[in-house]
């Protein structure tokens, strides 16, 4: 019975998980560079302006924070710390004229306006920089606290009945044995 629990709480945790990076960042937590940022910046514009010096277009390096700081061929910063409206970066990718925007219109890819609404978000909030998630310790979340903690024999209940109040869902009522059973097999 504690197997079939465990392999519950294994497939719950993995459910939320996804869950929660489906639905994207929410306009009050604030953005993470490692998580929303580094992304975009490596999908969108490292081709142009990352660590290769030969591909190097306008003096202009993203991929690290000196770079990004420091101005480019065009004399202006491509991020001002808090200042998304005269930071060049948020000035190319909102640009209506062909030969200004970035990326340039014969990229293979583009910005869409979630993405663009994230880096102006990052510039406002302090263009706070970091590393790719998997060179980061891990920290243990604090565990949510829940109106009805009814049912919530883990922490992983608590982050899991935390997700459904904030949707507003009710849980499923549970399983029988053999149901579960069933699902485990299933698994």
């Amino acid at each position: 019975m504690l197997f079939l629990r465990l392999r519950v709480y294994s497939v719950l945790a993995t459910t939320g998980l996804a869950l929660a990076f489906t639905t994207g960042v929410s306009a009050a937590e604030p953005v993470d560079f490692g998580r929303d940022i580094l992304p975009i910046l490596s999908n969108n514009c490292y081709h142009c302006h990352g660590p290769d010096e030969n591909q190097r277009k306008a003096r202009l390096r993203l991929d690290t924070r000196d770079g990004a700081l420091s101005a480019g061929k065009s004399g202006a910063a491509a991020v001002i710390p808090g200042k998304s409206a005269e930071s060049e970066l948020v000035l190319r990718i909102t640009s209506t004229f062909a030969d200004e925007v970035m990326p340039p219109h014969d990229a293979k890819e583009k910005l869409s306006a979630t993405q663009i609404d994230l880096l102006k978000r990052w510039v406002d909030e302090g263009a706070k920089w970091g590393n790719h998630w998997a060179y980061q310790v891990p920290k243990a979340p604090a565990v949510p606290k829940v109106t009805d903690a009814k049912g919530v024999l883990s922490p992983i209940d608590a982050f899991v009945r935390a997700r459904l109040e904030r949707e507003k869902l009710a849980p499923s009522p549970e399983a029988d044995r053999r149901t579960l059973a069933r699902r485990l097999n299933f698994d």
